[in-house]
């Protein structure tokens, strides 16, 4: 009887929805090494895998050119400028908590998926 529980928990993650797109907005803040705080919004697209969109921070835009979401870890790849930054966090909640770098710079982020405002793309098909 045991086994069988964990067969049918085995096929219920199998057969599970995919977690939840990352596609949306979020905003929040990040810290430099100098701990700074920068202001930070997060236009993620998830499709097919693939992520892409634009980070808007208090210090620049930069456009998402790649990374990953496995479970509860996302990666976030971005054009920094000329060089490459990185985003590293986990999947709480609502939340997206974890570390940024860009070239010698980073530090702590924490962003918050905003909801869609009524009358977005609720009207589009």
């Amino acid at each position: 009887m045991l086994a069988l529980c964990f067969v049918t928990q085995a096929q219920q993650g199998k057969n599970a929805p995919a977690k939840a797109s990352l596609t949306g907005r979020y905003e929040g803040t990040a810290k430099n090494k100098a701990e700074e705080v920068i202001t930070v919004s997060i236009d993620l697209t998830e499709k097919e895998g693939a992520l892409s969109g634009t980070i808007n921070s208090s210090r620049g835009d930069f456009p998402i050119t790649g990374g990953s979401h496995q479970r509860e870890t996302v990666t976030i790849e971005f054009d920094a400028g000329g060089g490459t930054g990185a985003i590293s966090v986990r999947i709480s909640d609502d939340r997206l908590v974890g570390t940024w770098n860009a070239g010698d710079d980073g530090g702590p982020v924490d962003v918050k998926k905003i909801a869609a405002q009524e009358g977005g793309s609720k009207g589009k098909s």
